[in-house]
C-alpha cells in the first residue's frame, strides 16, 4: 500500500520520463532576434571595455589598464561561449556545460602566478560583461524600441 505522496511522486516521475526533452526547431525570426541580441550585447560590452580601459589608464597607469584589458578580453570570450551554448541549449545538448568556468579559473590562476599581473583589475575586467548586461537590460527596459531595431 502506497501513501498519496508516493503515488503523486510516482506519477510525476512517470510523466517526466515520457516528456521529450528536444525542443522544436527555432524559427528564422526567433534566431534572427537572438543573434541581434547577441550582437548588441557584444557591442555594449566592447564599448564598456573601451571606455573603462581609457578611464583606468588616465586615472591609474598603463600597467593597471592592461591588466583590466586582459580580464575584459577573457570576459568577452566567456560571453561569446555563453551565447553559443545558450543557442544550442535543448537542441544539440541537454544542459549548460561548465567548460566556460575553466576559462575564468585559468585566468585567475594565471593572474595569481604571473608576478606582473594584478588580480583585482583582471577580475574586474572579467566582470565588465556583467556590467554591460545589466546596463543593456536597464536600457531596454526604459526604452524598449531603441535597441530592438538595432
Amino acid at each position: 500500500m502506497t501513501s498519496p505522496e508516493e503515488a503523486v511522486e510516482a506519477q510525476t516521475n512517470e510523466e517526466s520520463a515520457n516528456v521529450d526533452t528536444e525542443l522544436p526547431p527555432a524559427s528564422e525570426q526567433a534566431m534572427g532576434e537572438y543573434f541581434r541580441l547577441q550582437q548588441n550585447l557584444l557591442l555594449v560590452t566592447l564599448g564598456f571595455t573601451a571606455l573603462i580601459f581609457v578611464s583606468v589608464w588616465l586615472a591609474y597607469s598603463r600597467h593597471i589598464a592592461l591588466n583590466y584589458l586582459l580580464g575584459a578580453c577573457v570576459g568577452v570570450v566567456y560571453l561569446r561561449m555563453l551565447a553559443k551554448s545558450v543557442a544550442e541549449l535543448g537542441r544539440k545538448r541537454g544542459k549548460l556545460g561548465s567548460g566556460r568556468l575553466a576559462i575564468f579559473i585559468g585566468l585567475i590562476v594565471f593572474a595569481t602566478q604571473y608576478q606582473q599581473l594584478e588580480i583585482m583589475p583582471v577580475f574586474l575586467g572579467f566582470l565588465t560583461y556583467k556590467a554591460a548586461l545589466i546596463a543593456y537590460t536597464l536600457w531596454t527596459s526604459v526604452l524598449p524600441d531603441s535597441m530592438a531595431q538595432g
